[in-house]
């Protein structure tokens, strides 16, 4: 198989091995937390490889398939070289123990770069003799299973017969990357792309226009193209007044545009158009961030860059234009587009199928102005950008100074901008790439999914002084939004989970906090109130809404906080101890299922460090009313305790399990492997876990909906088959809780990642067509709760 990315040279790189060790649990420290956040980001752009030897032996036997990436690479300074680093980077974080990247540089002429060590080969792509040596190793080399190219027509312009030969000759899957497909091709033009589809296995491109061309006018196979949107990068979000008074903009309406210049970026257009913008809003400062393009270098001695200097004299605007000549590092680059109030993409090639700046700009964001490119106007709508005329300045300066007098319609294309782009995330990118790199030899390759580093920030993040928030915009907490004690007590959870795999004595801060928020909503006769507002007053909502479930979840995290008896200070277990004896006193007249099945959970943990004829008599009180209910919906396909499947099912199999490790009545736990099979029934299935949906419970007799699937139930699943695996020791639920773990991965319906490993949060739901962007402290704690229960795992069974 065969993908194509052009950088080619036949000769070693052997480099020392700079491998570094990962830290396996993130944590901030007393710096800010945006710098904390942003921090972070860089960390996961820092360059990591795995170790090769010096020598590479050809026909050893591989420990996992190799796949060779033939592109421009870093630090050579490419569009294509950043886009392919940053793919195999996501490749390598999201399924590093799946397959070996490596790459072949490419380079022309006399140019040479110090690589990184995935690079172990350089082809010389105007040297025809390097094609005939790589064909030939590549196809002696056993270890390779699988070659991509990324490929651009400038790459192999010098040498385009021995590329086509090149491609004939390799005996391995190929797959190839079309960064550009060209319109209205001529015949020869046509017979050429025709030539380098026919000898791959598969083609990628990044847009469903590319594809189309390929089908109607190059008369392609269809099913041999995937299309793959260009990555982008996750993203803090950090405050774009944060950001301008770094970068010394404060008060600043920002413009901007990057990329490598040269003619072809057209920033002319927007010097035109800024005599008209100043006018209006004085406060403008349009940024061209981007060194001249290399190849442009070599030939015009800085020709288009002196042009616009002088055209922004002319036009008397150096008060309101910086040119920042430097090539950025990504982390960089990105601080810049998250204090974009627009940005400009003024290109003045109609065949320019794909920007890369352009997908940053979005990921950032970032309202955008953009020409009529075919990427544009497939990802542009009036809920995202504005799209112009090819050098038409005066529909640019309208279009800009429309939005920038608008901070709301701003606001509300941002919003839409990060909703339409969080799909083609680099880690999304990786999930498909990965998808058909499977497809493609499912005899070596099969997708193991990498666990990604604890990370508490988001959960940091959206807890005050008084405890977590209920909901965030995307990843910015929504105080206005309040409280709740369902969420406090899951977070009381998971930060005493977090305190007993690290022993950090910072988390007893928090634990203290969460603990502090249950006790205060618990009223004189040992119930719980749920809502409260952001001045801290219960709400009216408390009043009219069944307020049992909440009440069990309180006493499973009070239960949970008394068994860690050597583990938690002894006043803390005294204040859990206290909130608990005078909740359980009135728990005998609870019969919600899930309540009493919360409660039964935190009885079991209460139990074992407090052994209580009363507690144990309430535990099979409510452990037999589970019983009945079972007993009374069940038959001989539906095994459950009611006529509909809703949320948070398995806490009630898990319940019954609890029942009988403290009882050893059998029917408990006859009764939980029973319902807990039929459920993993109803959830599991060949494409993974699709939880029970939100929007259309499943009723007994009716086919399940799938959208509408929340991480609290795929979280409570996989802590329940935890349970069920550490008792029974059935290797199905093992295996099912790796598959329902690797949901919040990317192995889902969409094949998109609901774990954000940037902020440390958990998108709020898995839709109908999209994930909902929101990070909310329900989705957030019950992912931590999931990723803490897998840690236990992660060194063996």
């Amino acid at each position: 198989m065969i993908i194509c990315e052009f950088h080619t040279s036949l000769v070693y790189n052997n480099k020392n091995n700079r491998m570094k060790n990962k830290i396996a649990i993130q944590e901030l420290d007393d710096k800010s937390l945006q710098q904390q956040e942003f921090s972070y980001l860089e960390d996961r752009m820092l360059h990591q490889s795995a170790p090769h030897n010096d020598k590479l032996h050809l026909n050893a036997i591989p420990m996992k398939a190799e796949i060779l990436f033939i592109t421009s690479y870093p630090p050579r300074e490419c569009g294509i070289a950043t886009y392919s680093q940053d793919l195999i980077k996501a490749l390598n974080n999201k399924f590093g123990t799946s397959f070996d990247l490596k790459v072949c540089a490419l380079e022309s002429g006399d140019e040479t770069f110090d690589y990184p060590d995935e690079v172990n080969h350089i082809l010389k792509t105007s040297n025809s003799q390097d094609y005939v040596e790589l064909a030939n190793y590549i196809n002696q080399n056993n270890r390779i299973e699988i070659v991509l190219i990324q490929h651009e027509f400038g790459f192999f312009q010098m040498q385009e017969e021995a590329f086509l030969h090149f491609l004939q000759e390799i005996t391995k899957p190929i797959i190839i990357v079309f960064h550009t497909v060209l319109p209205r091709p001529d015949k020869l033009f046509k017979a050429k792309v025709q030539h380098i589809a026919n000898a791959c296995t598969s083609i990628v491109v990044m847009t469903h226009i590319s594809e189309q061309l390929l089908v109607n006018e190059y008369e392609v196979s269809q099913q041999k193209i995937t299309v793959i949107a260009h990555g982008t990068h996750l993203v803090p979000h950090l405050s774009k007044d944060f950001l301008k008074e770094k970068y010394a903009l404060t008060g600043k309406k920002v413009l901007t545009t990057f990329g490598l210049l040269s003619s072809g970026k057209s920033i002319e257009t927007t010097l035109k158009a800024l005599p008209a913008i100043v006018k209006t809003i004085p406060d403008v400062m349009f940024l061209v961030i981007g060194k001249t393009h290399p190849e442009v270098s070599k030939t015009d001695d800085e020709t288009y860059r002196k042009m616009l200097v002088a055209t922004v004299k002319e036009l008397e605007i150096q008060d309101h234009v910086q040119f920042i000549n430097s090539y950025f590092a990504t982390p960089i680059l990105l601080e810049y587009l998250q204090l974009t109030d627009i940005y400009l993409f003024t290109t003045n090639d109609p065949n320019q199928a794909v920007s890369g700046t352009f997908v940053y700009a979005m990921s950032c964001g970032c309202p955008i102005i953009s020409t009529p490119i075919p990427h544009a106007k497939e990802v542009l709508t009036e809920d995202t950008g504005i799209i112009i005329d090819f050098q038409n300045s005066q529909q640019l300066a309208d279009g800009a100074i429309r939005l920038l007098n608008d901070e709301p319609l701003r606001s509300h294309i941002s919003t839409n901008t990060l909703q339409k782009i969080i799909s083609t995330a680099w880690e999304n990118s990786a999930v498909a790439h990965g998808m058909l790199f499977e497809k493609m030899d499912r005899n070596k390759i099969k997708l193991q999914y990498n666990l990604p580093l604890i990370n508490m920030n988001h959960l940091k993040r959206m807890t005050t002084k008084t405890g977590v928030i209920q909901f965030s915009k995307v990843n910015q907490p929504d105080i206005s939004t309040g409280y709740t004690l369902d969420d406090n007590a899951r977070a009381l959870v998971a930060t005493c989970m977090y305190f007993q795999l690290t022993d950090r004595e910072r988390s007893i801060h928090n634990i203290h906090k969460y603990l502090r928020f249950i006790t205060e909503c618990q009223q004189p006769d040992g119930s719980f109130l749920n809502y409260v507002d952001e001045n801290l007053n219960f709400t009216e909502q408390n009043g009219t809404t069944n307020l049992d479930d909440s009440n069990g979840r309180a006493v499973w995290a009070l239960g949970y906080v008394r068994s860690l008896t050597n583990v938690l200070p002894l006043e803390i277990l005294a204040e859990a101890e206290t909130a608990l004896e005078k909740a359980l006193t009135r728990f005998d007249t609870v019969y919600s299922p899930r309540a009493m099945a919360f409660a039964i959970k935190g009885l079991y943990y209460f139990l074992q460090s407090e052994k209580s004829p009363e507690n144990l008599t309430l535990l099979k009180t409510l452990a037999n009313r589970l019983v009945k209910m079972y007993k009374h919906e069940s038959d001989g396909e539906w095994k459950w305790f009611e006529g509909y499947l809703t949320y948070a099912n398995s806490i009630l199999p898990e319940a019954m399990l609890y029942a009988w490790l403290v009882t050893e009545e059998t029917n408990y736990k006859e009764i939980a492997i029973s319902s807990f099979d039929f459920l993993l029934s109803q959830t599991f299935n060949e494409n993974g876990i699709e939880v029970i949906s939100n929007k259309h419970w499943l009723q007994k007799g009716e086919e399940a909906g799938h959208f509408g699937e929340q991480p609290i139930d795929v979280a409570y699943t996989i802590m329940t088959l935890s349970k069920f695996y550490d008792v029974f020791k059935n290797e199905d639920y093992h295996t099912k809780m790796e598959i329902a773990f690797n949901w919040f991965l990317g192995n889902n319906r969409l094949h998109q990642i609901i774990y954000n490993p940037c902020t440390g949060g958990c998108y709020d739901g898995l839709e109908e067509t999209h994930v909902n962007l929101n990070q909310g402290a329900e989705s957030t704690v019950s992912y931590l709760m999931a990723r803490l229960t897998m840690e236990k795992y992660k060194n063996g069974k």
